[in-house]
């Protein structure tokens, strides 16, 4: 009978140390998924008493949400959800681009003729 409990006891010492521990060990937690930022909320549009003051003393309207400014002569200027009037200084500052007003410009341009369609026809 001893034979049999020191064999058996030897056995489960065995197999104890061949398991590694952290098979014991309970399931770490997944990490939170990152959350984002919630957007900035929209500010109240700008009154034209606000635009023309903005106007006489020269300053940019910037969008916060695409990070871009423009200027008195473009057709965002006060008129984007998101933005607020500054210098052009304190934009460029900021990190804000200069915005690409496509007013007019597009009918400006001649249209694209294809290869295919400046060949003359083959008889």
């Amino acid at each position: 009978m001893n034979k049999i409990l020191k064999v058996a006891t030897t056995s489960i010492f065995a197999v104890a140390l061949a398991i590694p521990s952290f098979a014991f060990q309970a399931p770490a937690t997944a990490p939170a998924p990152a959350t984002k930022a919630p957007k900035a909320a929209a500010t109240p549009a700008p009154t034209a008493a606000e635009i023309a003051d903005a106007k006489s003393k020269g300053l940019v309207w910037v969008n916060t949400s695409s990070k871009k400014y423009h200027t008195a002569d473009g057709s965002h200027y006060g008129t984007t959800a998101h933005g607020k009037f500054m210098t052009k200084e304190d934009a460029d500052k900021a990190g804000y681009k200069a915005a690409q007003d496509m007013t007019g410009k597009k009918a400006a341009k001649a249209p694209k003729t294809s290869a295919a369609a400046a060949t003359p026809a083959s008889k």
